[in-house]
């Protein structure tokens, strides 16, 4: 997608460089790195840092589940909405430096500051997801959510460079100053999405926006079947979110933990996964305002089920990372498509005057359940081992795709 060929290309650019200031959050400290570093450094060991990290991405999870309808609701009756992401962008970033203070041991220390650091993230995301109407039309909100969803990918690809030139030798303080790049980075890049996205003008604030912001919610669920296909699509990608949710939580733990993987070849697993995800979140963005959203999203789903089967059966192979490296590059080629489209399918569904309350929904139907998976993984792990505890994510994505094939959409 070329932005010269959009009217305006300055605020969609401004809006897209939101993914590319918050995206290496996601790679570097929930995927790949500090999650890897809290399980085998911090936590007493393995077994017990992965129950303990998944316990912690299931109280983000409920945490944001709770908020998201809410203060969706509260911007749209108060046009709130930049002041949200500007503060739940600015939380983000400070907790995310704070983690270089946690070092082997400071468990509720490293678990507190990543449970406040996530969840300004995913809140952060659902007011940046929100402008996507306002930006888009149904001939282009595939390509601009594509776009996004791409640049955030080389966001996180540079990020994934710039912290290997800076601490190459990757020891337990050069992966804990890593923290303080995601967190400078997120504050920096998120800066031209602050002056040139457009709102509408805030309202004086008045005890009658949390009034109202209840009563939105409580309409919106009354009036819910008038919505169907918002319905069906929410309730699927209840599943087949929370099984991505569960990869972005235990990719790096899995393949550090099963498959014996160094920091370094995590890194590098980091760097081949994001470039995958940035070529397929462009390629598939543009493919998609050709073909259809919900062609992509069950192509997508279709990959996921097979690379997560491949996943599974690596350890039991005479090439176990090598087979992991190939569930993982086709993992990165799908997930970037799967939620950009997902993206762009609520900003084609969604009336214009529930925006924000929709995509707060948007978040809650990729939240509200998204503590099984990971809390599912931890478990079993504990009982079992981390490989049949992928099993998990397998169902869901089965359960999703399944579900998704009923969505209609005209």
């Amino acid at each position: 997608m070329l932005l010269s060929k959009i009217k305006n290309r300055k605020e969609v650019l401004a809006w897209s460089l939101y993914d590319f200031a918050n995206q290496p959050f996601t790679t570097i400290i929930v995927t790949f790195v500090y999650s890897a570093f809290f399980v085998k450094v911090i936590a007493p060991n393995p077994q017990i840092g992965t129950t303990m990290w998944a316990n912690a991405i299931a109280l983000s999870a409920i945490i944001v589940s709770v908020l998201s309808p809410i203060l969706g609701a509260i911007a749209d009756s108060g046009g709130y909405r930049k002041f949200f992401l500007i503060l739940f962008s600015w939380i983000c970033a400070v907790f995310s430096c704070l983690l270089y203070f946690p070092e082997a041991g400071d468990v509720i220390m490293a678990l507190t500051f990543f449970v406040i650091a996530n969840v300004a993230f995913e809140m952060g995301t659902v007011f940046c997801n929100s402008y996507l109407p306002d930006l888009s039309d149904k001939n282009n909100s595939g390509s601009i959510s594509g776009f996004a969803w791409g640049l955030g990918f080389v966001g996180g690809l540079i990020a994934l460079f710039l912290a290997l030139f800076l601490f190459p030798d990757l020891n337990s303080v050069g992966i804990r100053k890593i923290n303080i790049i995601v967190g400078v980075w997120f504050l920096i890049f998120s800066i031209p999405t602050f002056l040139f996205v457009r709102d509408r003008k805030k309202e004086k604030f008045k005890r009658k926006h949390i009034s109202n912001s209840f009563s939105a919610i409580r309409k919106t669920f009354k009036s819910i079947s008038k919505y169907k296909e918002i319905s069906r699509f929410l309730i699927a990608r209840l599943f087949f979110n929370d099984g991505l949710v569960t990869i972005f939580a235990f990719g790096g733990i899995y393949a550090v933990g099963t498959l014996d993987f160094s920091f370094d070849e995590v890194m590098q697993l980091g760097i081949v996964l994001n470039i995958a995800a940035g070529i397929g979140a462009f390629v598939f963005g543009y493919f998609e305002d050709k073909v259809g959203v919900k062609l992509v999203i069950n192509l997508t789903l279709f990959v996921l089920i097979f690379a997560t089967l491949l996943a599974i059966l690596a350890p039991e192979t005479n090439y176990p990372k090598e087979i992991f490296w190939v569930a993982g590059v086709l993992i990165g080629l799908m997930v970037g498509p799967n939620q950009s489209c997902s993206r762009s399918l609520m900003a084609q569904l969604t009336p214009k005057e529930k925006i924000n309350e929709f995509f707060g929904f948007f978040a809650l139907s990729g939240k509200a359940t998204s503590f099984i998976g990971p809390l599912l993984f931890g478990i079993i792990t504990t009982l079992y081992s981390q490989q049949i505890a992928l099993f998990v994510v397998l169902l869901l994505f089965i359960i999703g795709l399944f579900l998704f094939k009923k969505v209609k959409i005209n």
